[in-house]
């Protein structure tokens, strides 16, 4: 477990976030909305990569880690996906176009794409958890001759929940691309037509060559945890498994302590993991 350098000046300025303003908001489902910010004025952009999160600040409220939901290509553009969910959440929803808000960031680590090059590429998202992969998506098309294979399955609990739902039509039909994009919900009325029951039920109609293949994962735990072991089932080893994992995250920087997960503190050693590297510590509830 490595921690953060206890340099005072250093930590003090880490923990100060930047002011920015909001440029637009776009609606995604009834308590989720996309925040299109304008960064920080930094030399080159605000430079990300695909896995990596701010932490955002409503003033009067608090902060909370958002994983970056936007184009790493395009860094001029600062966009995080936010649900409603608690007092700092559903402040963040209500902000307007011209509204101020606090960034500090990035901070963690990112989805492997290098290791992902010349692999098939297997990405499975629960609810929220497409968020954090959707940069991925976007770098992927962008160097689409690099990857084999790829394939999206996609969860989310009703119709009116599924995020990003034109992009994601728009995936589909791209018929140059040969991205697979599957789409299953949890539980919908007789005017939806699609797929009904759970994302890793989708994982049967998958094409897995197990020693070419890397899956990326993302979503509430329990999905997470039914999903590493279809796949595992299919034959991936836990060396070709990656996770991202979310936590109660207060500083970013690997200092306070609320993110621990087993041996490591989230902020800094995540939020993408190995599967291999924790171990049991998924299949364990308390943790």
């Amino acid at each position: 477990m490595k921690l953060a350098k206890s340099v005072p000046g250093a930590v003090t300025e880490a923990m100060v976030p930047e002011v920015v303003r909001v440029r637009q908001v776009i609606r995604e489902t009834g308590d989720t909305i996309t925040l299109n910010i304008a960064p920080p004025p930094r030399a080159g952009g605000f430079l990300f990569k695909p896995g990596q999160f701010n932490m955002l600040y409503a003033f009067g409220k608090g902060e909370v880690p958002i994983s970056i939901s936007g184009d790493p290509g395009h860094p001029s553009e600062l966009l995080h996906t936010v649900r409603a969910v608690g007092l700092v959440t559903s402040e963040l929803t209500k902000l307007q176009i011209g509204d101020r808000l606090g960034v500090r960031g990035p901070y963690g680590n990112g989805w492997p794409m290098e290791r992902a090059k010349g692999n098939d590429l297997v990405i499975v998202a629960g609810g929220l958890g497409l968020a954090p992969l959707r940069p991925v998506i976007y770098h992927v098309l962008r160097q689409r001759g690099e990857f084999r294979r790829v394939a999206l399955y996609y969860g989310a609990r009703t119709p009116q929940d599924i995020l990003f739902l034109h992009e994601l039509e728009h995936w589909r039909g791209r018929l140059d691309l040969d991205l697979s994009v599957e789409v299953t919900v949890d539980r919908a009325g007789a005017d939806w037509f699609g797929h009904v029951g759970v994302v890793t039920a989708l994982l049967a109609n998958a094409y897995l060559a197990t020693d070419g293949t890397v899956a990326f994962v993302c979503g509430p735990e329990i999905m997470m945890r039914f999903a590493v072991r279809e796949l595992e089932r299919y034959g991936l080893a836990r060396t070709q498994i990656w996770l991202s994992l979310e936590r109660n995250m207060k500083c970013g920087v690997g200092l306070c302590g609320h993110c621990q997960y087993g041996p490591t503190f989230v902020c800094h050693d995540g939020p993408v993991y190995r599967l291999d590297s924790i171990g049991d510590l998924l299949s364990r509830r308390e943790i």
